[in-house]
């Protein structure tokens, strides 16, 4: 724009952001500069000048806000490329740590044998493991654990219920976990009562299992099946839902236990609860977080949940109250 008068334009735009009309600019001017100039025509010339300046304005505000969008979308961009990037390398070192490790456990299961018995007439025997706590450290006079003791408990309780089987002359023994295999360490005090971290607990945890199966498969087949437990989750929500209930290390111990045995048999189901039949028997495996004060009442739900779908409830077995506890319908 060629405008002699563009000289006082800082002066003018002031003037107008502050109220005054194009006359009174011109008048302003006149007075101040001692200029030989009609005011009507300085008016034109002021008002021109006004209109150009607040439209460059406009124009300069405008690129200055979408520059600042396309900086925001840039930076956007890049914080999410970036964390698509380390989810990225993330997913894929578990998905290859995941490959490894399932090829290490098929190539262990091949050095396992499992022994087949010659099935009889004699009732089986339901061997139930619950709340194990697994990685927890107690250290206090009057009770001690940590994996060593865990291993030596195991192998007393897999010399027990092997007599138990010889004396009833059964080959065939239902191992039923009902939940809670590792310890939590969503608290500060659990956190710090653990043996080692949740990744080696696994492992060791399901290496203890797989002995105490071997063993107990010297004298009889074995059928395992599993619940999950509230603790052995792996996020700090507590999910109701197969999926989510899955999330857990419960399974997941399980399921490493299947590849170590693949021989061996391995019960699937509804991760929460499941119904096992045993010589015309119905028991159902829960890990008893459902079920309140475990009183007569909340059983007596349960067994109705399951009468309303046809199903005959005889007993239900659960942990998680860490203390012994046998009634009619539940223990």
């Amino acid at each position: 724009m060629k405008n002699k008068y563009l000289i006082y334009q800082d002066e003018i735009l002031d003037l107008f952001e502050n109220g005054f009309n194009y006359i009174e600019i011109s008048r302003h001017l006149i007075d101040k500069y001692c200029l030989e100039v009609q005011v009507d025509y300085l008016r034109k010339q002021v008002k021109t000048i006004v209109h150009w300046l607040i439209a460059d304005k406009d124009i300069v505000q405008y690129n200055v806000r979408l520059s600042k969008q396309k900086q925001k979308i840039q930076d956007l961009n890049r914080i999410q490329n970036k964390s698509f990037r380390e989810h990225a390398r993330i997913e894929n070192a578990l998905v290859e740590y995941n490959k490894e490790l399932i090829k290490l456990l098929k190539t262990e299961s091949t050095n396992t044998k499992i022994k087949k018995h010659k099935e009889t007439n004699k009732a089986a025997i339901l061997v139930q493991i619950a709340d194990t706590h697994f990685n927890e450290i107690v250290n206090i006079e009057s009770n001690k654990y940590d994996f060593p003791i865990a291993s030596k408990r195991l192998q007393k309780f897999a010399y027990h219920i092997k007599k138990y089987a010889t004396l009833h002359k059964t080959k065939e023994i239902i191992v039923g976990i009902t939940g809670d295999l590792l310890n939590s360490d969503r608290r500060m005090d659990e956190y710090l009562n653990q043996s080692t971290n949740r990744a080696k607990a696994t492992f060791l945890s399901t290496i203890l299992l797989k002995t105490f199966l071997l063993e107990l498969n010297e004298i009889a087949n074995i059928s395992v099946a599993c619940v999950t437990g509230n603790e052995s989750r792996v996020h700090q929500e507590l999910g109701w839902t197969d999926i989510v209930a899955s999330d857990n290390y419960d399974l997941t111990i399980f399921e490493m236990l299947r590849l170590l045995l693949p021989k061996m048999n391995f019960l699937s189901g509804n991760a929460l609860e499941m119904v096992l039949e045993i010589d015309r028997q119905n028991v159902l495996l829960i890990h008893g977080h459902q079920l309140g004060k475990m009183d007569s009442n909340q059983v007596s739900k349960v067994i109705a949940k399951y009468s309303t779908n046809g199903i005959k409830i005889d007993f239900i077995i659960c942990g998680h109250l860490h203390e012994t506890m046998i009634r009619d319908k539940i223990a």
